[in-house]
């Protein structure tokens, strides 16, 4: 069991870069909180977005990713107000509208059709409520500072959930393990209709200065710090975002709830490819993922992984289920229809869309490209064990700029896998990516759901200007001629592997 999150005693402890302004801006939410509500808050839970370095749209099929947690951060601000009543608003008044609302009655009632600032917070407090088996909550005080861009890919939905969390279990006396925390988080956005996979939630909970996380969700969730490694050369990473806003809420029936239900269904058609459908592990699970069918495949064989090292074990095993895919899914290179997938499982549409739970997490789609979906899966969680490989070989010791060169190739393979295979990238990422490459990135991906949002590079040092000044100037000067310096800053910038949500007294 992991610990619980920790609360930190001095600013400097969370940001090592721009305390000054960090400090200021604390400051600024406690007067703004007392003007407010008449007294200071208690404390402020904050927790940080996430940029996802690799192992994209694979989290929900239960595939293990590598993301790090990123300086930009969402605070919360809480003093319990004696009431039955939530009384939440946000420094961005104009864009998040205060809302008062009735503790329990609205945490229980969050319509998932209505796209409302406040709704992410309901969840997270209804999420930590029905964790700990209770049927109501302290009413609170409220104010929330962001700066993790909305839609741009670094999680901002994430980042209020969990930060909501930290709140409202220490409003009420409740202390969960980080490993609990990112679980509750997790399912606890799906109360708003995003069907996430735990990735960006365990990111955000138990990120660590200086290193990645290897994370792993089933059996269970395990999250492993990995250093980045020891080079020759210096490198950063850059987030450049698009500006295109990826609104889950409204695209999520074509975009990525639909890649969601085109896993689900393809693990159901590959487990019965394998021979193994009906084993309780497949049989009983629900959903059924890629990572489970694989387990239960090498299980069927009495294959339990021993004979190798993990590493070799995980790549053995996903280069297995790439050549699988191809024969269960080879002959539908163009997709399936509805019909066609049902009657590949012996069952009705109806039946097979309650299975995959589409009532919850609705879809819209002619063609279901199954074949794909799992190609892109399966050879994303291999690069994902290589660049794990790489850090970990060259973590102990200085190695050389080869070691770069083979992380930067698996970040351009990702987002050509991305692009052409799941679908999910766009022009600005892409257009993003190749400036980016052309000016010295080593590795250009997007980063986050996709369809929009933040690209990632992996950049030596000493091209990090040159790279910054060839974004600006070729695109978000062309693109985005009226971006302010401060709105400049804030989409485009250097980042490393920063510390995990946490408390902070006010």
């Amino acid at each position: 069991m992991s610990s619980p999150a920790p609360t930190a005693k001095d600013l400097a402890d969370v940001y090592p870069l721009d305390i000054d302004v960090q400090r200021r801006r604390y400051a600024r939410l406690a007067r703004t909180f007392e003007s407010r509500y008449g007294a200071a808050p208690a404390f402020v839970a904050r927790a940080p977005g996430r940029v996802n370095i690799i192992g994209e749209h694979i989290d929900y099929c239960g595939l293990p990713v590598f993301p790090m947690a990123i300086a930009p951060d969402t605070l919360v601000a809480v003093r319990a107000n004696g009431t039955d009543r939530l009384r939440l608003a946000n420094v961005d008044g104009a864009k998040y509208p205060a809302r008062e609302l009735c503790c329990p009655r609205d945490i229980f009632a969050i319509d998932s059709t209505v796209h409302e600032w406040s709704n992410y917070f309901l969840c997270g407090y209804r999420g930590l409520l029905e964790h700990a088996g209770r049927n109501s909550g302290e009413g609170l005080d409220v104010l929330v500072d962001g700066m993790v861009p909305a839609g741009g890919g670094l999680s901002s939905s994430a980042a209020l959930v969990c930060a909501t969390l930290l709140a409202v279990q220490r409003a009420n006396g409740v202390e969960l393990s980080q490993t609990e925390l990112a679980t509750v988080a997790a399912a606890a956005e799906r109360y708003v209709g995003v069907n996430s996979g735990g990735m960006d939630q365990t990111a955000s909970i138990m990120g660590r200065t200086g290193s990645a996380l290897f994370i792993e969700f089933h059996p269970a969730l395990v999250a492993t710090p990995v250093a980045l490694p020891k080079t020759d050369t210096p490198f950063v990473f850059i987030v450049a975002n698009t500006l295109v806003v990826a609104d889950k809420h409204v695209t999520a029936p074509v975009c990525y709830n639909l890649r969601v239900v085109e896993t689900r269904v393809g693990a159901l058609l590959l487990a019965r490819h394998l021979g193994i459908a009906d084993r309780p592990a497949c049989r009983d699970v629900d959903p059924l993922t890629f990572k489970i069918v694989m387990d239960e495949y090498f299980a069927a064989q009495g294959d339990d992984g021993s004979a190798a090292g993990e590493v070799q074990t995980w790549i053995r095993r996903l280069e297995a289920m790439l050549g699988a895919v191809q024969q269960a899914f080879g002959a539908h290179p163009c997709g399936y229809t509805r019909e066609e997938m049902a009657a590949a499982l012996d069952t009705t549409p109806a039946a097979l869309s309650a299975r995959v739970h589409e009532g919850q997490f609705p879809v819209r789609a002619e063609r279901f490209k199954l074949l794909q979906r799992a190609q892109h899966a399966f050879s994303e969680a291999l690069r994902v064990v290589r660049f794990r490989q790489i850090c970990e070989d060259g973590s102990s010791s200085s190695s050389s700029s080869s070691s770069l060169a083979a992380l930067g190739k698996l970040m351009d393979e990702s987002q050509a896998s991305c692009r052409d295979v799941f679908e999910c990238s766009c022009a600005e990422l892409d257009e993003l990516c190749a400036l980016a490459r052309r000016a010295g990135s080593l590795g250009s991906r997007l980063t986050g759901a996709g369809w929009g949002g933040c690209s990632a590079h992996l950049v030596p040092q000493d091209k990090a200007l040159g790279v910054l000044q060839t974004l600006e100037r070729e695109y978000y000067s062309k693109r985005f001629p009226a971006l302010s310096a401060a709105q400049l800053a804030g989409a485009l910038f250097v980042t490393a592997p920063g510390q995990g949500a946490c408390i902070v007294s006010a």
